[in-house]
């Protein structure tokens, strides 16, 4: 009698978990699907199959952050200031589910760092005061784990650069009346640094080269700034927003004197 039992409650817990066990193989599938996509430029389709992989596993880290990723590659392509906004506020709200999922993966920090950074670039100073000491503490966090993680060292450049664009009153109100107390460590030298690193760890992605070129050319080095554009608008296009990096570089060589 207690062997049947037994043979019946072994039975059931199979019923039970065979779901759950083919629900995660169909979402690391869709996973897959969704790389395959993003792989051959077409973000979009690849974004329905990372959130089918979602919705067959909620915290499943991998297909959040690259969700989140994708979501901020079109918002990024996108000419419309409101649906680039939704695909920004989209892509933040899957890396948060990301890092809660997979809190000890950089990559969770970078991508939640990287949508709030898009986000702050279209907004004012008032309210970017309020993204930026969480976008520095999520980047820094990131490379704490992981010192050479390209995505977060371009952040933390982009971060330097971006408060070192703000004017002096505007570094001022930030600084000393919205709390911003972070802007006081922002510097061109770390601007330099850290995008250099990223170009060094990961030297075949154009938005690395972009970036540097255009600290350079803000802290009047039109030579080098001239060597980076140009290395955008020589290398090959792998990713999505390639050939709008590559338009951007162009713009930019054009404006250099």
């Amino acid at each position: 009698m207690t062997l049947l039992r037994s043979f019946r409650h072994l039975l059931l817990s199979c019923v039970l978990l065979a779901p759950v066990a083919g629900g995660a193989q169909s979402a690391i599938e869709r996973v897959a699907m969704g790389d395959r996509e993003q792989a051959a430029l077409r973000p979009a389709v690849a974004l329905e199959h990372y959130e089918a992989a979602i919705t067959l596993a909620p915290s499943n880290g991998d297909a959040l952050g690259k969700a989140s990723r994708t979501s901020v590659d079109l918002g990024e392509h996108d000419s419309e200031k409101d649906k680039r906004q939704a695909f920004f506020l989209k892509g933040e709200q899957y890396a948060r589910r990301a890092v809660e999922a997979s809190p000890n993966d950089p990559e969770a920090y970078f991508h939640l760092a990287r949508a709030l950074g898009r986000t702050a670039l279209t907004v004012g100073v008032r309210e970017r005061v309020r993204y930026a000491t969480e976008i520095r503490r999520l980047a820094l966090h990131a490379l704490e784990m992981d010192p050479k993680h390209p995505g977060a060292l371009h952040v933390m450049g982009v971060w330097n650069a971006e408060v070192m664009r703000l004017n002096g009153f505007e570094r001022f109100f930030a600084k000393n009346v919205l709390g911003g107390g972070v802007f006081g460590q922002a510097s061109w030298e770390d601007a330099v640094s850290y995008m250099q690193r990223a170009v060094a760890v990961d030297p075949a992605r154009l938005t690395h080269h972009l970036d540097l070129g255009r600290v350079y050319r803000d802290i009047g080095d039109p030579a080098r700034a001239r060597q980076q554009f140009e290395l955008v608008l020589k290398g090959p296009a792998t990713d999505y927003n390639d050939p709008l990096y590559q338009r951007e570089a162009e713009e930019a060589l054009k404006s250099l004197k």
